[in-house]
């Protein structure tokens, strides 16, 4: 199929070569050119100066952008070029808001659109392992599913317009309380002066198990930070949530306390350390 992806950050890069690969046409848009052209010289398609350029004729445009804003401006470019009958797969992390306005927009020109953020992190998406949470019609949802098997290991219609967006909003607010945990467990481990590789050994058997255990203790322990999702997004995810829960009437007091916890770590500096570099601000 003729798919445009728009975006080719540290998640979009490697989705998309996932595309190439499994053998659809694909352009290719990004806002340094550079990255774009380098795609190209790895993967083959084309790459486009504009939105519209890149989304001509495509049956299919997938985003991987910043925030709203992003998503709106790439949308209300891309609609009017799509090949008819398109559906726009969005895998960018927004409120469950600008996901119904974009579904609006694209049913009022004879187009659909697909909330569908994801989970898995940089590694999920450079192994083609996403987990994808999506929201609208089915006949779409449907269609725009073939395209993902493409990156993503598990996708699920959660429903309407606007519901992937909500479920990633839970997703994050499950991340945030485990992470903070997880942090509070190894520096307790190290001030009751513990072996921590024996104490993982001992307890990622049991109850107290989790992937963000599996795969953060040791970084924790050694401080290592530099990877990973950047506490700047999970703050930008976080802020989604927050106005969310203020207008569902939802009480999330430790979801706020661990965005204002991000918030010390990013006056250490901290901005693009990963999220688990909640550990850090334990050992000031």
């Amino acid at each position: 199929m003729k798919v445009a992806f728009i975006g080719l950050g540290v998640m979009g890069y490697p989705m998309a070569g996932h595309l190439a690969a499994a053998g659809h046409e694909l352009s290719v848009f990004n806002r340094s050119p550079a990255k774009t052209k380098r795609w190209v010289a790895e993967h083959g398609g084309r790459h486009a100066p504009t939105v519209a350029k890149a989304v001509a004729g495509c049956e299919f445009v997938v985003l991987c952008v910043g925030n709203d804003d992003d998503v709106r401006e790439v949308v209300t470019e891309a609609l009017p070029a799509m090949a008819e009958n398109g559906v726009v797969i969005d895998h960018t992390t927004t409120s469950a808001k600008v996901a119904r306005e974009m579904a609006n927009a694209a049913h009022g020109v004879g187009h659909a659109f697909i909330d569908a953020p994801v989970s898995g992190g940089q590694a999920g998406a450079e192994k083609g392992m996403l987990a994808v949470m999506a929201g609208g019609e089915e006949a779409a949802f449907l269609r725009a599913e073939v395209v993902m098997r493409a990156y993503a290991k598990a996708i699920t219609r959660i429903g309407e317009a606007g519901s992937g967006q909500l479920a990633k909003m839970v997703n994050q607010i499950c991340i945030a309380g485990v992470v903070q945990g997880l942090a509070e467990a190894v520096h307790f481990t190290r001030r009751s002066g513990l072996d921590p590789a024996l104490v993982y050994q001992a307890i990622s058997g049991g109850a107290a198990q989790s992937w963000q255990m599996d795969n953060r203790w040791t970084t924790m322990v050694d401080g290592k930070f530099d990877f990973g999702f950047a506490v700047d997004w999970m703050r930008k995810d976080l802020g989604l949530v927050l106005e969310e829960a203020r207008a569902n009437g939802s009480t999330l007091a430790l979801t706020a306390l661990v965005d204002q916890f991000y918030a010390d770590v990013q006056k250490l500096g901290g901005r693009r350390w990963d999220t688990s570099s909640l550990a850090a601000r334990l050992d000031q």
